[in-house]
């Protein structure tokens, strides 16, 4: 079967198109994937660049859908012909957070998704929604189950609240869809106006270009009357989250989410208690979690927005063009 992998010590020119051997038959609780798609995480970007170290010959990715093509015995879950989406941490799945590395998140500690088959434990994949595409699929094992947790799990986001969301990458994109079908009001920041407008477009009701408004807090304490935001979705880090303390409400909810601008930094300790905010770290989510999320997406139509798919031959291509922060929304493989 085609499959990529990569050699260390990692970099875009480390991406190579091999032929492995078909995984076979399921054993029992197995099932086996034809994979259609994948999409590129700020993770996975870590993974194939070195920053993240992989072992030699890892295949990455993350995300994976497609379909069941033979199941194991004793497997009910599953159909084959079922369309599924591959699951972030396979062993996390229901209750409290139980994994603090990625020693068994495929794509980095295990082989991912970028090849044309995998068997794999029924707990590794989840049903897809109705209607989606493997792509669109493809779009919901890291950035959307972020959003969907840092929303709806760990704040429990209800008609009538504010959102902060940074930037138009996917899981700030999927953090605006969902806050909106909640009945949330949404203020998004960018550097760029043409991005905001498409933002604007999905939904959101204010718009902070953060290179003009170096002061974005204040722009954000203005837009909700000196108040503050109830949730806000940090992926920059140590850089943002200062002006998130101050534009997140008195016992506000701030899901540090991204470390986009690094992972050391000083966090401004008298503001966040004196506003007595709950700062959660958080890290993707749980197979009930995403379960519970597609039961969601089902009832509401929501669908991702992707900026452009790749073939899995142009996976180092697919790579620079978000490294590059041109995309809006995910960039997908096609398998």
């Amino acid at each position: 079967m085609k499959a990529i992998t990569l050699r260390r010590p990692g970099g875009l020119d480390h991406l190579e198109r091999v032929e492995l051997a078909d995984p076979g038959a399921p054993a029992p609780g197995e099932i086996r994937v034809r994979i259609h798609a994948s999409s590129l995480n700020f993770h996975d970007l870590g993974v194939v660049t070195g920053r993240l170290p992989a072992d030699d010959g890892r295949i990455p990715m993350s995300d994976g859908a497609g379909v069941v093509e033979a199941v194991g015995d004793g497997v009910t879950e599953f159909a084959v012909g079922d369309s599924v989406v591959s699951t972030f941490f396979p062993y996390w799945l229901d209750g409290g957070p139980t994994v603090d590395d990625f020693s068994t998140t495929p794509g980095d500690g295990v082989d991912g998704y970028a090849r044309e088959f995998v068997v794999r434990p029924v707990q590794w994949f989840t049903h897809a929604p109705r209607g989606y595409s493997h792509a669109e699929a493809a779009t919901l094992t890291t950035a959307a189950l972020t959003a969907w947790r840092a929303l709806a799990v760990d704040y429990s986001l209800k008609a009538g609240d504010s959102v902060l969301v940074q930037g138009t990458g996917g899981v700030s994109i999927f953090a605006l869809q969902f806050a909106r079908q909640m009945g949330a009001t949404v203020i998004a920041t960018s550097s760029s106006d043409e991005k905001l407008e498409k933002a604007r477009a999905l939904g959101a009701d204010h718009l902070i270009n953060y290179r003009r408004e170096t002061d974005w807090a204040a722009k954000v304490l203005e837009f909700t009357n000196g108040r503050g935001v109830d949730n806000v979705v940090e992926v920059g880090g140590p850089d943002t989250l200062g002006q998130s303390i101050r534009a997140c409400r008195i016992g506000g909810h701030i899901a540090l989410i991204g470390v986009l601008t690094g992972i050391v930094g000083q966090v401004p300790t008298i503001d966040l208690m004196r506003r007595q905010q709950k700062l959660q770290g958080l890290i993707v989510g749980s197979r009930r979690h995403q379960i519970d999320m597609i039961r969601a997406i089902d009832a509401n139509g929501l669908k991702p927005v992707i900026d452009r798919t790749y073939p899995l031959d142009e996976i180092a291509d697919a790579f620079r063009h978000q490294a590059a922060g041109k995309h809006f929304g995910k960039v997908c493989l096609s398998i």
